[in-house]
């Protein structure tokens, strides 16, 4: 009877390791303000080929940032439809960029052939060293980030390890714009 009951209770603290394993927090948190400025070279937008804060160019106004690590299908979905959203919400001031951290040889020439080809027109693409901005906290095994703030707070942060960036969770970033949109 103890094997059977220290195997279940051993059974159950795998699960409970295995699921707090695989959450990842990363960047800054729900309630805390954004730390500050960075410069990270924009790829697209009005100061592309510079290097240029988007964080001071959207001020207090709401906005969605996200970091990522590396160009996939469900980013680039996720990219186009927080580009759609941020159009959509220009009467808001919404503002919206992406930050690839990361220095992969040939990353600038592949974003701005996807700002290209995806039409991204509002939400700005840049590149930024692999650890990501100092003092953003951006997970390692965080493949992707989702940070969404107004006012510089923090309201939404989703943070997503390799492949599990997928429809369900891009639905659930976009059902969380709201929050900024006050």
């Amino acid at each position: 009877m103890k094997r059977v009951l220290f195997a279940a209770v051993a059974a159950v603290a795998v699960m409970f390791s295995y699921a707090a394993a695989a959450e990842i927090k990363s960047s800054i948190q729900v309630g805390e303000k954004i730390p500050g400025a960075f410069h990270p070279l924009n790829i697209n937008g009005e100061s592309a080929g510079q290097k240029a804060c988007l964080v001071c160019k959207n001020g207090g106004n709401p906005v969605a940032m996200i970091f990522a690590r590396d160009v996939d299908a469900n980013l680039t979905k996720l990219i186009k439809k927080i580009d759609e959203a941020t159009k959509k919400n220009s009467a808001k001031e919404m503002g919206s960029f992406v930050v690839f951290c990361s220095d992969k040889e040939g990353l600038e020439g592949k974003l701005k052939e996807l700002a290209k080809t995806e039409k991204i027109e509002t939400t700005v693409l840049a590149i930024d060293n692999p650890s990501g901005p100092k003092g953003y906290k951006v997970a390692p095994d965080a493949a992707v980030t989702v940070v969404l703030y107004n006012d510089r707070k923090v309201e939404a942060n989703f943070a997503f390890g390799k492949d599990e960036l997928n429809d369900t969770s891009i639905e659930k970033v976009l059902s969380a714009i709201p929050t900024i949109l006050k």
